[in-house]
């Protein structure tokens, strides 16, 4: 029977962590251990996952290093032949590890297995959004770039083997270690992992037609966070432009406006129809195929933010995001 690691970031999730923790904890999937990444927190979070009694979890700290320092800490100490990684506000369905073990045991080629999502608001509750990748199959580095079918990095159980093949060493704090996620990104860093082993292994993506991971959505400057995620993800296409230059060249404006796109059904559901209208006229800029593609979706996100902006045409920040629309 495989074991799965389960690593938890945490940093100043009092609100929520320990309904993380027993979500992982309640999972008919029995054959894990918990390691909770204690990344600097200031509040009480780590002192409620010390109320835990379970001999399969392990609290490390560290100073703060961000999330994919956190998971970076967490792979270096995992003991499993299985990776999944939880949020600190986020939740996993009892059966997740089950479906996802499975899954993986019976496809020796998939080297990450994800699930569809549900997004919860602030309180727990079920807000009717969803995370539903089109496709589950046949993923290509492009699809990864244009549309992250992972969709959250709660979503994912990964293979030992993959971290493995992409794993490269920096000494940022002292020490030479081995590095997966890359640290430099504050934000957009699951679909710089995501695509850099779509392209440099032959690891696949496949995904489970199930929601297994609740993913929590809190309001707190989510306006100026969505926009400072395009501009990260601006750097993610110029570092995989430095060893992968045809993918890039193929995709990069279709990747621009699928991520906008995204970004702009986010601000209408907050009530920016400024923000998100002005971000729909750059969709068009960048890839008006879009409208060709997914005409529903993309019809339905433009219509609700020109709408809204015109009913509440409140005072609103708009900075353009730095995004070239060149090739």
């Amino acid at each position: 029977m495989k074991k799965v690691s389960v690593i938890i970031p945490v940093y100043n999730a009092e609100k929520y962590v320990a309904a993380t923790v027993n979500s992982v904890l309640s999972q008919t999937y029995q054959n894990l251990e918990i390691l909770i990444i204690d990344d600097g927190s200031l509040d009480g979070s780590i002192e409620i996952c010390r109320q835990f009694k379970d001999s399969r979890i392990k609290i490390i700290h560290q100073a703060n290093r961000g999330l994919p320092g956190a998971r970076n800490t967490g792979i270096r100490h995992a003991q499993g032949d299985y990776i999944a990684f939880v949020d600190a506000d986020d939740i996993w369905t009892p059966d997740k590890l089950e479906k996802h073990v499975k899954h993986l045991d019976n496809s020796p080629t998939v080297g990450i297995s994800f699930c569809y999502s549900a997004f919860i608001n602030e309180e727990g509750n079920l807000t009717g959004l969803y995370q539903r990748p089109r496709k589950l199959h046949d993923i290509t580095p492009s699809y990864v770039l244009c549309r992250n079918p992972v969709g959250n990095g709660s979503a994912a159980v990964i293979r030992r083997e993959v971290f493995e093949a992409i794993k490269f060493q920096d000494n940022l704090y002292g020490a030479t270690e081995d590095y997966y996620f890359d640290e430099a990104l504050r934000r957009a860093e699951d679909i710089e992992c995501w695509l850099r082993i779509s392209i440099l292994t032959h690891w696949r993506h496949e995904g489970i037609p199930e929601v297994l991971t609740l993913y929590r959505i809190t309001t707190g400057g989510l306006s100026a966070n969505a926009m400072k995620q395009l501009e990260a993800l601006e750097t993610v296409i110029e570092k995989t432009r430095s060893y992968a230059p045809d993918i890039i060249a193929h995709c990069e404006k279709a990747a621009k406006a699928y991520h906008m796109r995204y970004t702009a059904r986010r601000l209408v559901s907050l009530g920016d129809g400024i923000t998100a209208a002005k971000l729909f006229n750059l969709v068009l800029i960048n890839h008006w195929h879009i409208l060709l593609e997914e005409p529903g979706k993309t019809v339905i996100t433009g219509v609700a933010a020109y709408l809204l902006w015109f009913i509440n045409p409140i005072k609103a920040t708009f900075r353009k995001p730095q995004l070239s629309t060149s090739p």
